[in-house]
């Protein structure tokens, strides 16, 4: 997946490459974040909490700089087998990057989990950097109180105020943490936003659409996984997908009356997915029950995940 960029750094001046990891509650905005630092979507947004289950790697230049953004799923206090899981994942991404961003949602302040997550970090032996999003949800006055008081809790070397959604800011987080990436030649092609292959994008993308259709009705669990990516001779691919869910009655609310909810849900993923591909797709989805995959430690490693014990 690709996009037009500036040309390869400045020439006569080192290049600099290094990771970031964007931490935060559930729903603080960081596949938001993620898609406008980088300048293209490569992660699925939904109202529904949790929905990144594993990193995501984004990438973006700035200057002579290549930043490696990982997107972190929602640290929370986790009562189940995935949960434990994806938390897991999101701390092990932070201790491996070079710099820890905390996304904080400014409207929701400094709340139980947040709290939790700065006494986590303390043990992190990384810079830090705080990000307040959502800014254009509250007034001045109120913002800069929370900025004093998270500071206070922690030493952050740089605090930033952002509009994920409008982009109100981004430029400037992005030129700052390419300040502080440390010299090295880059990871990956000048023209390469994210790692992830088209058939784990297009999975998500159909996942993000079946959560945008089923917000209220279907449970976090449900899983898509692509079965075959077939480019066609002329130029399209065929892309088949299974839709899991955990029961029978959440079979019938994806498929809906007589196939409509189905039907609205490829549609809409199909588009995306054709954007992402850079050519026609045909979709086929196919939805099935699997009982108990969240204690399949297959599944887990699909997903990219560390399959917990018990």
């Amino acid at each position: 997946m690709s996009v037009e960029t500036e040309a390869a750094g400045t020439p006569g001046t080192a290049q600099r490459c290094g990771y970031v990891a964007l931490i935060g509650a559930p729903n603080a905005g960081k596949s938001t974040l993620l898609n406008a630092l980088v300048g293209a979507k490569v992660s699925i947004v939904s109202r529904k909490v949790q929905t990144t289950r594993s990193l995501v790697r984004g990438i973006a230049l700035a200057g002579d700089a290549q930043i490696i953004f990982l997107d972190t799923p929602g640290i929370f206090a986790p009562r189940r087998r995935l949960d434990r899981a994806m938390v897991t994942s999101a701390w092990g991404g932070a201790g491996d990057a070079d710099v820890v961003a905390l996304l904080v949602d400014a409207r929701k302040g400094i709340d139980e989990e947040v709290e939790a997550i700065l006494a986590k970090m303390a043990e992190l032996k990384r810079r830090k950097v705080l990000i307040l999003n959502k800014i254009d949800t509250i007034e001045r006055s109120r913002l800069l109180d929370l900025a004093a008081a998270l500071n206070e809790k922690h030493a952050f070397v740089e605090t930033f105020m952002v509009s994920a959604l409008t982009g109100d800011g981004i430029g400037k987080v992005r030129d700052k943490l390419a300040a502080m990436m440390p010299e090295g030649p880059w990871l990956f092609p000048e023209d390469e936003v994210s790692d992830a292959p088209l058939r784990s994008l297009a999975a998500e993308i159909t996942r993000e659409k079946l959560f945008e259709r089923l917000h209220d009705e279907l449970p976090y669990q449900s899983t898509v996984e692509t079965d075959q990516w077939k480019t066609m001779k002329d130029g399209s691919a065929r892309v088949e997908q299974t839709i899991f869910v955990t029961r029978e009655t959440q079979r019938r609310i994806v498929l809906g009356k007589g196939g409509q909810t189905i039907k609205a849900i490829g549609e809409a993923a199909r588009r995306e997915i054709a954007e992402a591909a850079d050519c026609k797709v045909h979709l086929f989805l196919f939805v099935k029950v699997r009982e108990n995959w969240i204690d399949d430690p297959a599944r887990y490693r699909e997903m990219g995940l560390e399959f917990p014990k018990d």
